[in-house]
């Protein structure tokens, strides 16, 4: 219906098909964001399990240098 409406008065006037536009590129730069930290994140999270991995119980049972 909302664009049978807009068929009727006219169409889109050049402010609304800029702003449609200006939202697209920004829907675009967000979306490739959001694609660029989920990458990151999956490093980050392969080098977290690869370190966990290398962790020892006796690494877990050294005490903390200068505490007793």
């Amino acid at each position: 219906m909302a664009k049978a409406l807009v068929g009727f008065i006219g169409g889109p006037t050049t402010a609304q098909s800029r702003d449609t536009a200006m939202l697209r590129r920004r829907i675009a730069d967000l979306e490739a964001e959001v694609l660029r930290l989920k990458v990151e994140n999956d490093g980050l999270l392969k080098t977290l399990r690869e370190q966990v991995d290398h962790v020892t119980a006796g690494d877990l049972l050294e005490p903390v240098a200068g505490h007793r």
